[in-house]
C-alpha cells in the first residue's frame, strides 16, 4: 500500500502542477502545463482500477453478493466523488485549468462496475478492444454530439446541459472517460495479479518504458510524413507553445484528419495519446512499488500525499477559486508542494487517511454492509 500511494502521490504532484506552472515559452512551462495533466489523468485512471480490483477481492474476484456489495460500494463512491468535483467547479473561475478531474475519476468508477467480476486475461483484452474502438467511435460521432462550452462543469451545467455535460465528459473533453477507460481496465487487470512479486514490478518497468518509446517514436515518424505542420490548418486544433505539435481544442475531434489518431501528444486523439500515459503510469506504478521495497527519504512524504490526494487535491482546487497562484511560478509550485507534503505527513500521524477519504471509504462501507446484510436475510 505505501508503494501504490507514493504514486497516487506522484499523480497528485502532476495534477496540481499544471495550472501552476508558468506557460512562458522560453520556459519548460509549455512541455509540464501539457504533458503532466494529460498523463496524469491516465495514472489516476490506472491506479484507480488497481484500487477497485483490489477492494473486490484483488487475484480471486468476488462473487455473488459479495460481488453486489462491490459494485454498489463503487457506485456510492463515483457518485460521491463526482458530485464533489460538480460542487467546487461552482467556485472556479473561467480562466483557472482545473478540469474536471473528481467528475472524471466518478465516471470512471462508474464504467468499471460492469468489469469488477472479470479475471486479469478478460480484463487485459477488454482493455486492447476499448484503446481501438473509443476514439475511433469518438471521431465518428463527433458531428452528432452536442458540444459542451463550459471547461468547468457545475451542477447548473447538468442541468441546463444534459446531453453537451455528457458528451463532454464521456468523449470530447479534455480528459474524456470513454478512451481513459482503457487505462481504468488495464489498472483492474494489475490488480487480479500478484502485485507483491518483484517480477511483476520489474515488468511493468520494462512494459512502461516500452510503450512509451514506442509511442512516441511511431507519433513522431507518423507525424511527419502525413501530418506535420497541419496542426493549425484542421479544425478544432491549433498548435501547442512550442509548435512541435498539434493539440485538439477541448469539445472538438478533427474530423477531415485520418491521421490524427495516431498523434500521440496528452489531450490529442485518446488511441496513441493513450499508449504513452499508459506507459507513465506502468513506470509509475512499478517503481513506486520497488523502491517501497527499500523505503527511501522520500517515499514517506509521498504516500502521505497519495494516502489523502482527494483532500489535498480539493484543498488544491477551493485555493485555485481564490486565486492563490501567485504569479504562477516555479517557486510558488514549489511552496504549494512543500506545504501538501508537511500538511500530509503531520496528518497522516495523527489521524491516519485524509478526512474526505476517510468520509468516503466510511460511506462505500456502510452501503457494503447494508447490501451484505440484505442479501442474507434475502
Amino acid at each position: 500500500m505505501a508503494g501504490l500511494d507514493a504514486a497516487r502521490g506522484l499523480a497528485l504532484i502532476a495534477l496540481v502542477s499544471g495550472p501552476i506552472l508558468p506557460d512562458d515559452d522560453a520556459m519548460a512551462g509549455p512541455v509540464w502545463s501539457s504533458l503532466l495533466p494529460g498523463h496524469a489523468a491516465a495514472l489516476v485512471a490506472l491506479l484507480a482500477g488497481v484500487g477497485l480490483a483490489l477492494g473486490s477481492g484483488g487475484r480471486f474476484p468476488h462473487e455473488g453478493r459479495w460481488l453486489a456489495a462491490d459494485r454498489v460500494g463503487a457506485a456510492v463512491r463515483a457518485v460521491l466523488v463526482a458530485a464533489l468535483g460538480l460542487a467546487i467547479g461552482a467556485l472556479l473561475p473561467e480562466d483557472v485549468p482545473a478540469g474536471d478531474v473528481l467528475v472524471y475519476y466518478g465516471l470512471l468508477c462508474l464504467l468499471a462496475i460492469p468489469f469488477l467480476r472479470l479475471s486479469a486475461t478478460a480484463l487485459f483484452g477488454c482493455a486492447a478492444v476499448c484503446w481501438v474502438v473509443t476514439p475511433l467511435l469518438a471521431q465518428a460521432l463527433t458531428a452528432l454530439l452536442p458540444v459542451g462550452a463550459a471547461s468547468t462543469r457545475t451542477f447548473a451545467d447538468v442541468v441546463d446541459e444534459p446531453a453537451g455535460t455528457i458528451s463532454q465528459l464521456l468523449l470530447t473533453g479534455t480528459c474524456p472517460a470513454l478512451p481513459h477507460l482503457t487505462c481504468l481496465l488495464v489498472g483492474l487487470g494489475l490488480g487480479r495479479v500478484r502485485l507483491r512479486d518483484r517480477g511483476v514490478q520489474v515488468r511493468l518497468l520494462a512494459g512502461g518504458a516500452g510503450l512509451v518509446l514506442v509511442a512516441w517514436t511511431t507519433s513522431f515518424l507518423l507525424h511527419a510524413v502525413s501530418g506535420y505542420g497541419r496542426g493549425s490548418a484542421t479544425p478544432g486544433t491549433s498548435d501547442d507553445p512550442l509548435g512541435r505539435m498539434p493539440v485538439r481544442d477541448p469539445g472538438a475531434w478533427p474530423t477531415d484528419a485520418v491521421w490524427w489518431p495516431a498523434i500521440a501528444a496528452p489531450h490529442t486523439g485518446p488511441l496513441w495519446a493513450i499508449v504513452p500515459g499508459l506507459g507513465v503510469g506502468l513506470l509509475v506504478l512499478g517503481g513506486c512499488l520497488l523502491i517501497s521495497r527499500r523505503s527511501g527519504a522520500w517515499l514517506p512524504a509521498l504516500s502521505a500525499m497519495g494516502a489523502m490526494g482527494l483532500t489535498l487535491y480539493t484543498a488544491h482546487v477551493v485555493a485555485l477559486s481564490f486565486e492563490l497562484r501567485d504569479d504562477r511560478s516555479p517557486l510558488w509550485c514549489v511552496v504549494h508542494l512543500v506545504v501538501a507534503a508537511l500538511v500530509a505527513l503531520r496528518w497522516q500521524r495523527a489521524l491516519g487517511r485524509g478526512p474526505l477519504e476517510q468520509v468516503v471509504d466510511a460511506s462505500v462501507q456502510a452501503t457494503r454492509r447494508a447490501v451484505l446484510h440484505r442479501s442474507r436475510r434475502a
